[in-house]
């Protein structure tokens, strides 16, 4: 399927309020929040005897909560889903490494359709659908961005030594100080956004995405003593949960304070299934964060809207997807839907409003976790159809009967087994000529005449160093081959052809270190993990640099003993490029893990 969907202009507060005093009074704003590897267990609403989460309990009982929600087992690929309402892996971002978790330009989001329909939008917090132009959430929509890099605080893309306190972030494309934990940080400039929209009377998405509870398990003391006898990473884990509950609520206070709460749709979920609370509750589902049984994909979804009628507890055992959303809420505030556009999630606004209005006994979906780096068919996958799961093609539970996926019914229903299989033939007919569909960086655009790229994006079979931890050590993870050849690339698109000046590093700039120079461990934060730069950072010995473009080495380089970095002068031409330079150490080669690209 061709999108031929055209992105709006991007506009400012000043020219946006004109735009939104134009809007009819009753279109409703909406805050989005959605946290990290949080699994549906992970409340207390839903049944967890030990967690604290009172605020998120309350917004339970007062919203119409979606009961058989499901997402993607992991990030990037859930995040692809919503934003663009369409299936992950047509998206191209269905991992969230190796140059498969960018979500493809011409994917609409939903930072692009509330900006259509004349919001302010604002994105705070984890992104994970591309560091660089054009898949920022800056190129997406959203006209107001505070955000980490990568899929987490200190993974390769972020802030060089960052961790979940006093950390650097990136404010509309500039790294910004910051004070205090994470999480606060987060909803602290949310909070700022809603606030300042509200003054202007305009009306507002604001998409606040933690990347806690996701590890490591850095957690404020005083959360983790609220768990004392749970394990330490428990504690942290489910600390870092109750921090979040508690910043919903002030978050929901300002909406009251601001006089904006009755007309405000505000929504809370997860990303896919719990990362560490499996061992506490698991809401009696089998498998956790990327599996591909329910406790991997069913997920929380509260949505609470008092002007809308949707302020008192009703739950809707409807069979739904992170792809209805988008369609959801555009119809939910009146927005038209983008021409030429064509979401594979249904609207669920008739049974929000009235669960007894629409009969999908007959709706199939599917979700699959394809941590790889092409698609493979029935790879962890789960098709689902109301309360039958079919799993890897093979295995059929009933989790109406069987909530726990113990008894394999298959034998049983061949026909059920039939009908369920050959949905998903059709399905992966239809995605998988979309799966050669690579998502380029992009090289050469005027407005962005400086691409930083990172080892987080090398396209490989192997797991590439996706975070700061990997990165400083000795070599690349999971080998101790002492014949070593890189074997990633970045898959780069050059805009307009010319000369390019290419500067190769093995540690970032902001550093400020040469390319053999090792580092002490960086300091530890609360919590009770080791944080990514509490890694002493190895010297590699390298000798040289060379230049490897599209599977020929054409250049090289001698490292000098005081050098952060080796540039070097290429004539690329415009099109699509495999750019992979690399080290020469005395184990072989060694990937550079970051490169700067600017053009002449």
């Amino acid at each position: 399927m061709k999108n031929i969907f055209k992105f709006a202009p991007l506009t400012c507060f000043g020219l946006l309020t004109l735009t939104g005093a134009a809007l009819k009074e009753n279109q409703p704003n909406v805050v989005f929040v959605i946290t990290d590897d949080q699994g549906y267990g992970d409340l207390g609403c839903t049944g967890n005897p030990v967690i604290q989460t009172p605020h998120l309990d309350r917004l339970a009982n007062e919203s119409v909560w979606l009961t058989d929600y499901h997402v993607a087992p992991t990030c990037s690929p859930t995040r692809a889903a919503l934003m663009s309402g369409h299936w992950t892996n047509r998206t191209g971002a269905w991992h969230t490494i190796m140059g498969r978790s960018m979500l493809r330009e011409d994917e609409g989001t939903l930072g692009q359709f509330f900006k259509n329909a004349g919001y302010q939008t604002g994105m705070f917090g984890k992104w994970h659908l591309g560091d660089n132009f054009p898949y920022r959430p800056e190129d997406r929509g959203f006209d107001e961005v505070y955000r980490h890099g990568g899929g987490g605080v200190g993974q390769t893309p972020d802030v060089w030594d960052n961790s979940y306190f006093d950390g650097g972030y990136f404010h509309n494309g500039r790294i910004v100080p910051a004070k205090g934990f994470c999480t606060d940080v987060f909803f602290d400039q949310a909070n700022n956004f809603i606030a300042k929209c509200a003054k202007r009377k305009t009306p507002f998405l604001a998409y606040i995405s933690t990347n806690a509870p996701h590890g490591p398990l850095h957690c404020p003391q005083r959360y983790m003593d609220l768990y004392k006898g749970q394990p330490d990473r428990t504690a942290a884990f489910l600390g870092m949960i109750t921090n979040i509950d508690e910043n919903v609520g002030r978050t929901r206070e300002l909406l009251k304070k601001l006089g904006i709460y009755q007309n405000t749709i505000f929504i809370f979920t997860t990303d896919n299934g719990t990362a560490f609370g499996k061992d506490v509750y698991n809401a009696g589902m089998r498998g956790r964060k990327g599996s591909e049984y329910e406790g991997g994909h069913r997920v929380p979804f509260f949505l609470h809207w008092p002007k809308g009628g949707m302020n008192n507890l009703k739950k809707i055992d409807t069979l739904c997807h992170a792809v209805d959303i988008a369609p959801t809420l555009l119809d939910l505030i009146g927005a038209p839907r983008p021409q030429g556009y064509k979401f594979d999630g249904l609207s669920l606004r008739s049974v929000l409003e009235n669960p007894k209005s629409a009969d999908w006994a007959e709706r199939i979906l599917v979700t699959d976790s394809q941590r790889v780096r092409d698609p493979i068919k029935w790879k962890q996958s789960s098709v689902m159809s109301q309360g039958w799961r079919l799993i890897n093609g093979k295995e059929l539970y009933n989790i109406e009967t069987d909530p726990g996926q113990e008894q394999d019914i298959s034998g049983k229903h061949p026909e059920k087994v039939a009908k369920m299989r050959a949905f998903y033939d059709a399905w992966w007919a239809e995605l998988e000529p979309t799966f050669a569909r690579t998502t380029e960086l992009h090289i050469g655009h005027h407005d962005h005449p400086v691409v930083s790229l990172t080892s987080h994006d090398w396209i490989q079979e192997a797991y590439p160093p996706w975070n700061q931890q990997q990165n400083r050590a000795k070599l690349p993870i999971r080998t101790n081959s002492k014949n070593l050849k890189h074997q990633g690339h970045w898959a780069i698109k050059v805009i307009k052809s010319g000369l390019y000046e290419v500067e190769v590093r093995r540690w970032p700039a902001e550093s400020g270190k040469k390319i053999n120079e090792s580092l002490p461990a960086g300091e530890q934060v609360p919590g009770a993990d080791r944080a990514f730069r509490a890694q002493p950072g190895h010297g590699i010995g390298a000798t040289s640099a060379t230049m490897r473009l599209n599977g020929k080495d054409f250049d090289t380089i001698a490292v000098g003993n005081d050098a952060e970095s080796v540039t070097f002068e290429i004539n690329l031409t415009k099109g699509v490029h495999q750019l992979s330079p690399y080290f020469s150490i005395p184990q072989g080669e060694l990937g550079c893990y970051y490169a700067i690209v600017r053009s002449r």
